[in-house]
């Protein structure tokens, strides 16, 4: 069986998940309206490392998203890695956002670390239902993951 290459991760950017909620307030503060912030979600997404075809399965894809969602952790106590993807422009954007604050983190500290730039943000109030139901799904299977490793 051919190994997968794996992607390079370019998280965390921060030196930890609360310091990463700061930058993404603050930059998110810098747009006058809502059509500027999903353009810039949409962009933050086009940044998001490919993920490996082989990894585009059943078993990686995340249910409760209506988009089509893959995300494989990999790591442990120490530090756990995220890897994913969406075929959604925007939900590729608030995938970044997430693997922003968590990936790259100790368990101890992903689990310890509420999302509160997403209502920081007002991104609660701007999603449609659906979105915010995979986003819910996203944010529960990183806890997952932690939780599993602690």
């Amino acid at each position: 069986m051919n190994a997968i290459a794996v992607p390079v991760s370019p998280f965390p950017l921060e030196p930890t998940a609360t310091e990463a909620q700061a930058a993404i307030r603050e930059e998110f503060a810098f747009f006058g309206d809502w059509s500027e912030r999903y353009q810039y979600l949409i962009d933050l997404g086009r940044k998001l490392p490919a993920l490996p075809e082989a990894w585009k399965t059943e078993e990686h894809r995340l249910h409760g998203c209506q988009s089509l969602v893959w995300i494989v952790a990999q790591g442990d106590a120490e530090r756990l890695d995220f890897h994913a993807i969406s075929d959604s422009a925007i939900v590729s954007g608030l995938i970044f956002l997430a693997l922003r604050v968590y990936s790259g983190r100790s368990a101890a500290e992903i689990a310890a670390t509420e999302a509160d730039y997403i209502a920081d943000i007002g991104l609660a109030k701007h999603l449609s239902p659906t979105r915010s139901n995979g986003l819910t799904a996203l944010l529960a299977f990183i806890g997952d993951q932690a939780r599993q490793r602690l």
